[in-house]
């Protein structure tokens, strides 16, 4: 069946674009003050065809001068691309082309540069005539649902067959999990629950997934309340966050051949990042002219302090420009070229960032940060209170779980090397309980969890079990690997002013993915076992002294083991939670590379 058309009431392609030595000459004009920007890029057309693939831009700043489209800096043929006002159409032929960077050039302008993966799957969104609230009172898709098709039936077959029996139509795709997105024939929830459990019952169909997640409800509700050293640059001080900088300049950059560090590539589940922040305001056009510097791909973000721009920042934020600072710009002189790519799909809930995931890895991601997950309804918190935030359906839940572990599967048979990065949460609850949380009550070498802890008002050394606490919304338990900071100082709008503190697991989550990143630039070879078998030995203790781990599994992290202790600055406590040093794993990591050799 076709995929539908995305926003096809705003394209309207009666006319055509006139093309002077290879460039595109148009005739709309716009605000000669705007900056150029991409603000949206999605797949578009027939969603369901790989070779020829269309993708719909959305642009501002584009005026009635010729313009290039570059992508992986070679320019579009001009007669692959139509314009209406501030939207584009881009045809691309993908035997030809290969994923990568994608930006506009026009006049002395550069846009932002959008990853375009060529990988093939998407869903789409409903849109606001679509949907509905449910008994939960959650707002559910009504006529958009996916189906994962059992490995033993050709998912593209069945689906189309499916489809046909029960008058829907296939309208997104995730080929590798053998998922297929229907539109259903239903115009309420009656009539998806009647047509969801005839789907279910069909010997082919593995699971029916069920879609509640609205795109503004993806991120984790961030307690308002910030701690007092959230507001002089000491919460990273309590993960070494200088020190490892420091240590991978002098120790990396001075080894010559001794170390060849390799590049490598992050996938950031996230809508947007605003360039117009003096923290992003250098990632414009061809950042891979450089090829040792960190590049940022990204939609455009009309607001600095947004989720997407602070969580993108930890990795890659400017210094001393706009609030944050980014771990692995700090790399910049010495570093591999880090690629953090920021992407999630559509606006299709979990199911999209799961898509978005699945070509991040195909175009070889090595690390994937997830700072989202969801609650199932009546989850409790540590003080017996029904968590509030981001909690959906339990038919949500099973649809959802089961997509996660087709993903988790599929990670671990063809990219054992990749590791997922997600936020423990932010409703004081437990982490490790598939009833309560997703995605990181899973179990696998691939999965890392990460609490959040905030700087105590003790004044005592860094390597002090004293020295940060547990923030008190952090979710808990044996099922979170490690902590780290969760304020961070959000981008400004204007250079030099010190951004707002936003506080939560989001931020701390990727500490530890840009760390994990740097680890695996400096030994590519690194398994995902090792790389937490490195964390967990370089930890630094957080947390009450426990003769026997505690009752009902309430730890912060899973307690450090004497097997896992190799750092003369951790306490020989069985009992103690694991607080994430930075410097200290790199320098297990040269040192296992080392004993490599």
């Amino acid at each position: 069946m076709a995929g539908r058309y995305v926003d096809a009431k705003r394209w309207n392609w009666g006319w055509m674009s006139l093309c002077v030595g290879g460039m595109v000459m148009m005739t709309p004009a716009a605000d000669a003050d705007a900056p150029l920007r991409i603000e949206a890029l999605q797949r578009c057309g027939n969603l369901l065809t790989l070779d020829t693939q269309e993708f719909c831009l959305d642009v501002s700043g584009l005026n009635g001068a010729a313009y290039r489209v570059k992508l992986d800096g070679e320019p579009l043929p001009a007669d692959h691309i139509e314009r209406q006002g501030d939207l584009l159409r881009l045809h691309i032929d993908a035997t030809q082309a290969e994923s990568g960077p994608l930006w506009i050039e026009q006049q002395e302008s550069a846009s932002n540069p959008v990853w375009l993966t060529l990988r093939g799957s998407h869903v789409i969104a409903a849109t606001q005539e679509d949907v509905a609230d449910n008994m939960d009172g959650i707002s559910t898709y009504v006529n958009l649902v996916s189906l994962i098709i059992e490995e033993s039936h050709n998912g593209a077959e069945e689906a189309r067959r499916l489809a046909d029996k029960y008058g829907a139509e296939v309208v997104g795709m995730i080929p590798p999990l053998n998922t297929y997105q229907l539109r259903l024939p239903a115009n309420d929830l009656d009539e998806r629950d009647a047509l969801v459990l005839r789907l279910g019952n069909e010997v082919s169909v593995d699971a029916v997934v069920t879609e509640e997640s609205g795109a503004e409800e993806s991120i984790e509700r961030e307690p308002n309340d910030t701690p007092p050293a959230a507001e002089d640059d000491r919460e990273w001080a309590a993960n070494r966050f200088l020190d490892a900088v420091n240590f991978y300049q002098r120790r990396i950059g001075r080894a010559g051949d001794e170390i060849d560090t390799q590049p490598i590539r992050i996938g950031v589940i996230e809508r947007n990042v605003d360039f117009d922040a003096p923290d992003f305001a250098d990632y414009l056009g061809d950042c891979r002219a450089d090829a040792q510097r960190t590049c940022v791909y990204g939609r455009d973000a009309d607001k600095p302090d947004g989720h997407g721009t602070t969580v993108a920042g930890v990795f890659a934020a400017a210094w001393n420009e706009g609030g944050n600072s980014g771990f692995l710009r700090g790399l910049d002189d010495v570093g591999p070229g880090f690629d953090v790519i920021v992407d999630r799909n559509s606006d299709a809930g979990i199911t999209a960032n799961v898509a978005a995931s699945v070509n991040l890895v195909e175009d070889g991601a090595r690390v994937i940060n997830w700072s989202w997950g969801i609650h199932r309804v009546g989850a409790i918190d540590i003080n017996g209170d029904e968590v509030d935030s981001l909690v959906r359906s339990g038919i949500a839940m099973s649809g959802y779980e089961e997509l996660l572990e087709e993903f988790f599967l599929w990670l671990r048979e063809e990219h054992p090397d990749v590791v997922v990065v997600n936020s423990a949460g932010n409703a004081s609850s437990f982490s490790s309980r598939d009833e309560y949380r997703l995605p990181s009550s899973f179990v696998t070498d691939q999965l890392f969890v990460v609490g959040g802890h905030e700087r105590s008002e003790q004044d005592v050394p860094v390597n002090d079990p004293g020295y940060a606490v547990k923030r008190n919304a952090s979710n808990i338990d044996m099922r979170v690997d490690i902590t780290a900071a969760a304020c961070v100082h959000g981008s400004t709008a204007v250079a030099g002013e010190t951004g707002e503190a936003h506080c939560g697991t989001s931020y701390a989550t990727p500490l530890v993915g840009g760390l994990l990143a740097a680890m695996m630039s400096i030994d590519p070879a690194l398994s995902p076992a090792q790389l937490r078998m490195l964390l967990r030995r370089s930890a630094m203790t957080i947390g009450e002294e426990y003769d026997f781990e505690p009752t009902d599994a309430d730890d912060l992290t899973a307690p450090i083991l004497p097997s896992e202790r190799a750092n003369e600055l951790n306490h020989p406590d069985i009992g103690r939670s694991a607080r994430l040093d930075m410097y200290k794993a790199l320098d297990l990591t040269v040192q296992s590379l080392s004993r490599e050799r």
